[in-house]
């Protein structure tokens, strides 16, 4: 498993929500510390690498990183898909774990079945799928990270020069599964059934209500899972309703 990597795209460049890595999440730690915190528990730090732009106001990014003996790379700012290809070749990476930083409720058990599982197999893209056959990565649950190949990556950059598979560094592979080896698990139902659940952070809305919830379920469990989560939820109606008008101002 020593060259399945976890590569963290993160930046603090955002149009609706400026510096939402850094700002004040739990406590005194942002999303992007607290992300680098629970992935530290249970996987070692030389096999996780921030990806990040080379912009001047990702150094905090890059500083934070090391503070908690992560590797940085600073590559495109626009050109996802290129800076994680040249992140993985620098740190010897034929297989990557891909997380985005602002789902601070990413599940770590799922993270370690992903491990386990394309550790396992020789397919190109592995991840999850929601009933109706959306991957996961396109909903906006925030729970999963997805598996990908460095091989499968520069297959894309050879197939496609579109601006949009450039920055959204999968879409391609699973918008063009004949042209891959593709094996997605299915989410519980438990979760596949609320359709209403906003756990990743794009607005200020979001950053409000996710800082409220995480800072009761963490401080109850730092080892809280998406079922733990659900369990909150339904049990505090109230958020999904803010959630849910979230959803419908910002549609991907």
């Amino acid at each position: 498993m020593n060259d399945i990597k976890i590569i963290i795209q993160a930046r603090t460049g955002s149009t609706r929500l400026p510096q939402k890595m850094i700002l004040p999440f739990y406590e005194n730690e942002g999303v992007f510390s607290l992300i680098l915190k629970r992935l530290t528990s249970i996987i070692k730090k030389e096999n996780i690498i921030l990806a990040t732009s080379t912009n001047v106001n990702n150094d905090v990014l890059e500083d934070i990183a090391k503070s908690y003996g992560v590797n940085c790379f600073r590559g495109s700012e626009d050109d996802v898909l290129q800076r994680f290809i040249d992140a993985a070749t620098q740190f010897n990476a034929t297989k990557l774990i891909r997380v985005c930083a602002d789902n601070p409720f990413l599940d770590l058990d799922y993270l370690n079945f992903l491990l386990q599982n394309f550790n396992e197999n020789d397919c190109d893209y592995m991840s999850f799928l929601t009933s109706n056959g959306t991957p996961t990565i396109k909903t906006h649950y925030g729970f999963w990270a997805e598996a990908v190949t460095l091989n499968a990556l520069e297959k894309v950059q050879t197939m496609t020069n579109e601006s949009l598979y450039h920055e959204h560094v999968t879409n391609f592979i699973y918008s063009n599964p004949n042209d891959f080896n593709i094996k997605f698990f299915n989410i519980p139902e438990e979760i596949n059934r609320h359709d209403d659940i906003r756990l990743t952070i794009d607005t200020k809305i979001d950053f409000d209500i996710q800082k409220e919830i995480f800072n009761i379920i963490y401080k109850k469990n730092p080892n809280f899972n998406a079922s733990d989560v659900i369990v909150f939820l339904n049990e505090n109606q109230q958020y999904m309703k803010i959630m849910k008008d979230e959803i419908l101002k910002n549609q991907k």
